[in-house]
């Protein structure tokens, strides 16, 4: 049987190859924001994992401390404590922002963490070079993402830090690199004023007739003094006593604390289906724009190349081929070139992902999935070609 399918290819193997290559960039472009979700899902995934808590005390009625801004005082953590089947609670504050080393600019998740050492919820799981934080002040431990090295000095706020510690994969919801400071330099950059504004907020309290009672000189001095402190966190990280529930403590603690309770389920909730599900829908709908024009450009090639064969396809019709046959044909052209178009796709976007500055996760189930729909577009974008080519008069090999 002749083959109109591998004979048409063989003729125009170079125009078939290249729109084969042009379909492959975009089914490339189309795993690429696949896989681009799946990164963001994947970023906190790894954040809540890398936390090593099972449950998060936030500031009551919020979605805190990662989707909305959550503020408690910094001594909940000891009551806390107390509670039963509560194995370690420590603060933590997130503060998204510029940090500046010599004329760069990164932007990062600066995470405040308290000197308990390694194993304290909310310190990086592992290092891939240096140290942890032993100091109480001026030291940071980087995600190698930032590009900082061992050594840097990096400036957040007013205060200079040196990266004692390297670490991987620790990164926000929304994929920045983060930084661990300790936990006082944390608090005290995100709620730093500059020194104007302190000086103005003196005098406002110095001027207030309530704070200068006459015996009572040291009221005034405290207020002064409070303004110069952040006694707040974002959160409190909470670890698990084994053979106790999540749900278990979660419930004492919402009964006598009076705060909001997450564990990892809910926390997930919030960061995949809350925070990134805009982005979510924004990627669905760029994947539908591709997935179109890929059909389109299948449709038109196979239409093009079907129509330059017109007297090709009539002769076989005048020899009685059967129209399965011929729309069998056609559509094996149509899935060879769909087919190409996939490898390279696949390479493609597995090349160029590593280059991406948002993490990109290529999954084989992806793969396979789009292998499966690349053969459906194909199939059906090569309805159009098959139905003009039915059409064709017989006569028409003898016309010509």
């Amino acid at each position: 049987m002749i083959s109109l399918a591998g004979r048409d290819i063989l003729h125009a193997w170079g125009k078939f190859v290249f729109t084969g290559i042009g379909l492959g960039l975009l089914i490339g472009a189309t795993f690429t924001m696949a896989g681009v979700y799946r990164g963001m899902v994947d970023d906190a995934k790894v954040m809540l994992d890398n936390s090593g808590a099972d449950l998060w005390v936030v500031q009551q009625d919020t979605l805190g401390p990662y989707a909305e801004p959550s503020s408690i005082y910094d001594d909940t953590y000891r009551s806390i404590l107390s509670i039963s089947g509560v194995a370690r609670a420590a603060n933590v504050t997130y503060l998204t922002m510029q940090v500046r080393q010599g004329e760069r600019d990164v932007r990062v998740l600066v995470t405040g963490v308290t000197a308990d050492g390694p194993g304290t919820p909310g310190w990086p799981p592992y290092l891939v070079t240096g140290r942890q934080i032993t100091r109480n002040h001026y030291e940071a431990v980087v995600d190698i993402a930032t590009g900082f090295k061992l050594g840097d000095r990096l400036h957040i706020r007013r205060n200079q830090y040196t990266v004692v510690g390297l670490t991987r994969r620790m990164v926000s919801s929304s994929g920045d690199p983060m930084v661990f400071i300790p936990l006082k330099d944390a608090q005290e950059a995100q709620f730093l004023k500059d020194n104007d504004a302190i000086v103005r907020s003196r005098a406002r309290t110095a001027q207030n007739p309530a704070l200068n009672r006459p015996g009572e000189p040291g009221l005034l001095d405290a207020v002064i003094t409070s303004q110069s402190t952040n006694p707040y966190v974002n959160a409190v990280l909470v670890q698990v006593v084994s053979g106790h529930t999540s749900e278990d403590v979660a419930t004492s603690i919402r009964r006598w604390k009076r705060l909001k309770v997450y564990d990892r389920a809910q926390m997930e909730n919030i960061l995949v289906g809350k925070l990134i599900a805009t982005s979510a829908k924004q990627i669905g709908m760029f994947m539908v724009i591709l997935t179109i024009v890929s059909a389109a450009i299948v449709a038109f090639i196979i239409y093009t190349l079907t129509m330059g064969k017109i007297r090709e396809i009539a002769v076989l019709k005048l020899i009685g081929t059967r129209n399965r046959t011929i729309a069998s044909l056609i559509m094996q052209q149509a899935v060879a070139l769909g087919l190409i178009g996939f490898v390279v796709g696949k390479i493609a976007a597995t090349l160029w992902a590593p280059f991406f500055p948002k993490y990109v996760l290529l999954e084989p189930l992806d793969a396979i999935i789009g292998l499966v729909a690349v053969i459906v577009i194909c199939i059906l974008s090569s309805i159009i070609a098959i139905r003009a080519a039915l059409k064709v008069d017989p006569a028409e090999a003898i016309g010509g």
